[in-house]
């Protein structure tokens, strides 16, 4: 079909005319209160798509990515191990300022902080703020209770007291000392029938101490309160065996393991380099080869020169990973003994004189509660309460 020349300005001034009308369209439907926004979409046509958004609504915009939440110390320090058993420590209270520590649950509380002020004795370590209200002694935590923990977290409460009310407590702290053991009632028959408790009436102690909840302090709290820096309950004991015994490792460890008691064993680390029976016992030092005579027939430390005890004492905190304190040989000691363990760097000697730790005690020579064959749980509690 042939388009005339004037036919072909006719259909070019309709197009011009409907686009005309379109734009007029668009701009009445402006005034009239929509705003228009143009889509350009792919396909066959160019022409762009509209979508109205209601006057007075802001155009929509990309959500924005929300700042994570700041992790608390305790937290950080989680994020630090892959341990499932870790459990982050934190410590509050007045005048206390510590970071938070990284223990192991169903593990002893390792190295808890022991906090000083001056005018102030700290009166330890609690589960609430109640309990350190309280000073309740049995709900007291220390390096003699395992770690328990909520969410992998667990926060304690330090309790004070005054210089005068800790010195009126009076308390008198008893380190107990056995040597070996025996399964025969009537005593072992022979020159050492003394040293040898029996295993029932040991026992039986154990179950006095386990079911009068009484506090045992930790060496470095034992170092506290003699400095008068750390409140300890009339309640209190300390633990001890000497010489690292086969009687001690197959008949007694394994009591003081079910009663969950904190208990030292001094080791002579010539004789023995085992790692600790189970994890409420904690070696420390009986020294390494001096628990022998030397030339007068007295024990190596009064014969040997400071330098020859620090040396020997080093080798043993070496094998044992700990210092802290020493049981004498024999309990022989003298000035020079005692510079001797100075140097080593231990803070504490324990010698086997009949007494009891008060504050102000001389550290280089604490005294003992001895018990020896045949003495009942009556006999302890005449001693310790």
């Amino acid at each position: 079909m042939t388009v005339t020349r004037a036919e072909h300005r006719r259909r070019t001034s309709r197009r011009v005319r409907l686009r005309r009308t379109l734009v007029a369209t668009a701009a009445v439907a402006l005034i009239a209160g929509g705003v228009t926004v143009f889509a350009l979409t792919r396909g066959p046509s160019t022409a762009p798509v509209a979508e109205t958004v209601p006057s007075g609504e802001p155009t929509p915009s990309p959500t924005p990515t929300p700042t994570p939440t700041p992790l608390t110390a305790a937290q950080e320090l989680l994020a630090t191990t892959t341990d499932p058993k870790a459990c982050a420590v934190s410590f509050t209270g007045d005048g206390i300022a510590f970071d938070p520590q990284l223990q192991a649950e169903d593990v002893r509380y390792d190295k808890l902080p022991l906090p000083r002020a001056d005018g102030r004795v700290f009166a330890g370590w609690y589960p609430t703020v109640a309990d350190a209200t309280s000073l309740n002694t049995a709900e007291r935590v220390n390096g003699a209770d395992l770690v328990t923990c909520t969410d992998r977290e667990r926060t304690l409460y330090a309790a004070w007291t005054t210089p005068e009310a800790n010195s009126a407590e009076g308390t008198e702290l008893p380190i107990l000392m056995y040597h070996q053991f025996t399964r025969n009632p009537e005593g072992e028959d022979n020159w050492l029938r003394g040293n040898y408790a029996y295993i029932g009436d040991f026992d039986a102690q154990m179950a006095h101490i386990q079911d009068g909840r009484f506090y045992l302090p930790t060496w470095d709290e034992v170092s506290a309160f003699i400095d008068g820096a750390l409140y300890l309950p009339k309640r209190s004991v300390v633990i001890t065996d000497d010489d690292a015994d086969s009687t001690w490792l197959e008949m007694a460890a394994p009591i003081v393991d079910g009663r969950n008691l904190l208990t030292t064993s001094f080791v002579i680390t010539s004789a023995r380099t085992e790692p600790t029976p189970n994890r409420f016992v904690v070696q420390r030092s009986h020294t390494h080869d001096m628990h022998r005579a030397g030339a007068n027939g007295k024990g190596r430390m009064v014969n040997d020169d400071a330098d020859t005890i620090a040396a020997d004492l080093e080798t043993s905190a070496q094998i044992l990973g700990a210092k802290e304190v020493v049981a004498y040989p024999f309990g022989h000691f003298t000035d020079t003994t005692k510079e001797g363990v100075r140097r080593a760097g231990f803070e504490l000697g324990r010698g086997i004189e009949p007494g009891y730790v008060r504050i102000g005690t001389d550290k280089l020579a604490l005294p003992v509660v001895r018990i020896d064959y045949g003495m009942t749980v009556e006999d302890l509690e005449a001693k310790i309460g």
